[in-house]
């Protein structure tokens, strides 16, 4: 066994036992605990948990590879993925928590007082967090193999005994205080190689700043391999996809099941406001690292790697041609890797990055442990969403609502077993790359959920036929873009399988209003109830005027 290989284990078993031991010391003894943690975490920790929620696998392993390998059309989803939590924060999040129920299924059942309605959105929940969890677990094979330099397959299958673990037993409230770990430890490893090389490249430890001085040398270097341009818009695809990945992601955002239900763990509508604020700091702080990232890597593997002769490469390109995720090859027979025969996978940009970098082994074993937390906190999240909408939306609320407590936490911890493995076998051989696969989750919330939440929330007329019309269009739209796009070559100005989303939320916006205005209006009880999510909490809407519930004076 070598030192690096000891450190690097020392330093993520260490992460293991801590996420472990805070599960364990958190564990949830009641219903509430286990889906939103007692609604009693604080704005700023609950911020941090939404950062690691949200920082999953694909951001932090995949975001800064695809930026080095599309250059400017990646961009579009650090622009997608920021701008959805401000959509989420100012759009949804403090109305949903104002509604006061458990998750997303559960509002639409009872928003619109239908339980087809709320078993349509469980399904769709389950569907869009699967999805993610793929590209999540897939992720953890990536890490796990190149620690233990095994089989990533195996190294997925790892990872998913230790999510099935502390998310079956702290349920909400274990995996929010893991999650606040989690995220200190993702974005230490995460800023660290950046600083590191901005200082190595640029002389200047802030990255943020620095790595604009690279800009025009490595246009440079473009024009001198002969290829495109780096910061040239649309090299790699449409103006039309770069919109509409941009918008299937923020849409996206906005609607997925897993990062919504941390705003119901806050004890009141102020305190979600500030869960988004906060979470929109800490996610920045890795998203606006992502693009300097790139850069530097790019940078290093452009004068360092390319143009070197082919037996004289770096010692740690050989360690990531046996993973089969970078590629050498002497195609003209000279001797040296030209840059056109260098073929590196974008999902280990950021894990090879110290080693590139030749940033020392605690440095590598810390990416090691920060692209773990990362992968499992999201995965967590999720495996939480698919539990409570079997158990909590389609078990308790729709089959069996008169089971004990004790039951409803046994079939919630159960289902986190069974989905955990489910979504394990099929990472084994994953569909697509991280981000891809990620992309296809973004894609289905935006054609399901962000339609159905913004009409709830915000047209009052909205009624039980149209939601499931729009549910179950948007649904049948999204899916059916993805496959003939990826399968059968089908696109629309350009627009690809990641950028679905943008025809399912078009078909089932449509869909939602022309058959809720065909059909009879909701109870005037509930389009009273939809007006008084409008208004902050020590308001209250009734009778068709805005009044004071402290004193029952009206309100100005």
């Amino acid at each position: 066994m070598d030192t690096q290989f000891l450190v690097s284990l020392s330093i993520i078993l260490a992460t293991f036992a801590l996420y472990i031991g805070i599960a364990i010391y958190n564990k949830a003894k009641e219903t509430s605990e286990f889906y939103v943690a007692g609604r009693g975490v604080p704005p700023i920790f609950n911020g941090m948990a939404i950062g690691a929620d949200w920082m999953s696998a694909a951001s932090f392993i995949g975001m800064a590879g695809t930026i080095m390998l599309l250059g400017y059309d990646g961009l579009a989803y650090i622009m997608g993925w920021t701008g959805g939590y401000l959509l989420l924060t100012f759009l949804l999040a403090p109305q949903l928590r104002k509604y006061g129920r458990y998750t997303v299924p559960e509002f639409i059942g009872d928003r619109f007082d239908s339980h087809t309605a709320r078993v349509i959105a469980a399904l769709c929940t389950i569907i869009i967090s699967f999805t993610y969890s793929i590209g999540q677990l897939s992720g953890s094979g990536v890490v796990i193999g190149r620690l233990f330099e095994i089989d990533a397959k195996l190294g997925t299958m790892i990872g998913v005994v230790l999510i099935a673990f502390y998310a079956a037993f702290g349920g909400m409230k274990g995996i929010t205080w893991t999650q606040v770990a989690q995220y200190v430890i993702l974005i230490i490893a995460y800023l660290i190689p950046v600083i590191f090389m901005a200082l190595q490249l640029t002389g200047n430890p802030m990255p943020w700043i620095s790595y604009g001085e690279l800009v025009g040398k490595m246009g440079e270097l473009d024009r001198e391999l002969g290829i495109s341009e780096y910061f040239a818009p649309f090299t790699n695809g449409t103006k039309w996809q770069f919109l509409a990945l941009m918008f299937t992601l923020m849409a996206g955002t906005a609607g997925l099941p897993h990062v919504i239900v941390r705003f119901y763990t806050v004890s009141t509508m102020k305190a979600a406001r500030w869960s988004g604020a906060w979470a929109l700091l800490f996610i920045g702080l890795l998203y606006l690292s992502a693009p300097a990232y790139a850069a530097f890597s790019r940078f290093i593997l452009m004068t360092q790697v390319a143009g070197s002769k082919i037996t004289e490469l770096p010692a740690w390109t050989k360690t990531w041609v046996d993973t089969g995720k970078l590629q050498v090859a002497d195609g003209n027979g000279d001797g040296v890797l030209q840059w056109k025969e260098l073929i590196i996978s974008n999902d280990i940009v950021v894990m090879a990055t110290p080693e590139i970098a030749n940033l020392g082994m605690f440095v590598i074993g810390l990416v090691a442990a920060g692209a773990m937390a990362a992968a499992l906190s999201t995965a967590g999240g999720l495996m939480i969403a698919i539990s409570s909408a079997f158990a909590h939306d389609i078990f308790y609320r729709v089959l069996k609502p008169d089971s004990t407590e004790k039951t409803r936490l046994s079939v919630a911890r159960w289902s986190i077993v069974i989905a955990t493995l489910l979504a394990g076998v099929i990472a084994l051989n994953p569909p697509g790359a991280i981000t891809q696969i990620v992309a296809w989750a973004f894609a289905l919330a935006t054609g399901t959920f962000f339609p159905a939440l913004v009409l709830g929330v915000w047209w009052k007329r909205s009624n039980s036929q149209g939601v499931i019309a729009g549910l179950l269009v948007g649904l049948g739209v999204t899916l059916a873009y993805i496959f003939a796009a990826k399968y059968g070559g089908f696109t629309i100005l350009g627009i690809i399988d990641t950028g679905a989303g943008v025809f399912g939320a078009t078909a089932a916006f449509a869909a939602n209003i022309i058959v809720s205005l065909m059909t009879a209006a909701p109870s005037q009880k509930i389009q009273e109830e939809v007006m008084d999510l409008r208004y902050p909490e020590q308001m209250v809407y009734k009778d068709g005027e805005v009044w004071m519930n402290d004193d029952g004076s009206k309100s100005v």
